[in-house]
């Protein structure tokens, strides 16, 4: 079966934006059931210089979710962050968005606040002191943030598929662990899942692991936009999101944005190495004044060492002339 490239950001847009799919599929990932989602497309536009004839900017999205998650005990309301990387500049931009994301205030929920005992037996005492308004009081939490993401390329980490990040309460002096619980843990640290699509070829020994075959680059046809993947061994919970890539790849609207990314990713990647290999001619030039200033100030050392015996031969040839002066005196000459 033909689907559109997930690996394109035009597409990976387009298929978040479905909320079934999203929830299908960011469920699947981090392993817990997402009963609802809002979803937040956040865009930065890059300009390439000069532009082709007929193409556009490249747009990087940046994806946040307001998840509903059901829990043992009832639900829990996160963040999730999902970004996606084709280059390897992009995990300063990680970095960056991460902080971002920690200090926003769109990332807290509030919750009622219970009175104390004092304040309650003062209402009761002055009810006519209090209105309903000041009855309902709320307090301001973070957010636990989950982050997502997927890499494009090969980094130092394990040869897995998808790896999971996550925090642990250590005693330090025992050893011993502590269940990672509590809204001060659970609010200053977060869960990372990577998914690392040069490994995905390699592994289809889960329904998670299978889903994903959906962004093997291995399976590309002669238009690197198009996959031809295996619909016979995909699960079938997770249809919706094949059915909807499909769709994608039918729309020529979105073949033909397809079709300009990878015109603007190639010149990203051509000014990439442009780049380096200014920065390479860079290096070797400032080695080379380098080496030359070496050089120039073994020369000064070299001078000033000739300089200082010249010094000595003239005090020397001086105090002679001198000698002979002091000898023709004494002679009468």
């Amino acid at each position: 079966m033909h689907i559109a490239n997930p690996i394109y950001d035009v597409v990976f847009k387009y298929l978040l934006e479905d909320n079934k799919v999203a929830k299908l599929f960011l469920s699947a990932i981090i392993g817990e059931t997402i009963t609802d989602l809002d979803f937040s497309a956040q865009e930065r536009t890059l300009e390439i210089q000069p532009p082709k004839k007929g193409s556009a900017p490249l747009t990087v999205c940046r994806f946040d979710f307001s998840a509903k998650i059901k829990t043992e005990t009832g639900f829990k309301t996160i963040s999730i962050e999902l970004q996606k990387a084709k280059f390897l500049s992009d995990l300063m931009r990680f970095r960056r968005y991460l902080g971002l994301h920690y200090q926003s205030s769109g990332n807290s929920y509030t919750v009622p606040v219970q009175s104390d005992d004092d304040e309650k037996q003062e209402r009761q005492e002055k009810p006519e002191a209090h209105n309903k308004e000041e009855d309902v009081k709320e307090q301001v939490k973070p957010r636990q943030i989950y982050c997502i993401y997927f890499l494009g390329y090969g980094m130092d980490l394990p040869p897995c598929p998808v790896l999971k990040v996550d925090y642990k309460v250590q005693d330090v002096y025992s050893g011993n662990e502590f269940p990672a619980t509590g809204e001060f843990v659970s609010s200053l640290h977060h869960r990372s899942w990577i998914v690392q699509i040069n490994e995905l070829k390699k592994h289809r020994r889960s329904n998670l692991e299978k889903l994903l075959t959906v962004f093997d680059q291995s399976s590309q046809t002669e238009l690197r936009y198009i996959l031809d993947v295996d619909d016979s061994s995909f699960p079938e919970e997770y249809r919706e999101i094949i059915r909807r890539l499909r769709k994608a790849m039918e729309d020529p609207d979105k073949r033909r944005e397809m079709e300009l990314e990878d015109e603007i990713v190639s010149e990203m990647q051509d000014k990439e190495r442009q780049i380096e290999q200014a920065n390479k001619k860079i290096a070797e030039q400032g080695n080379t004044i380098a080496e030359q200033g070496n050089t120039i100030a073994k020369q000064g050392n070299t001078i000033a060492e000739l300089k200082n015996d010249n010094e000595a031969k003239d005090n020397t040839i001086a105090e002679q002339a001198e000698k002979i002066a002091d000898l023709k005196r004494r002679l009468g000459l």
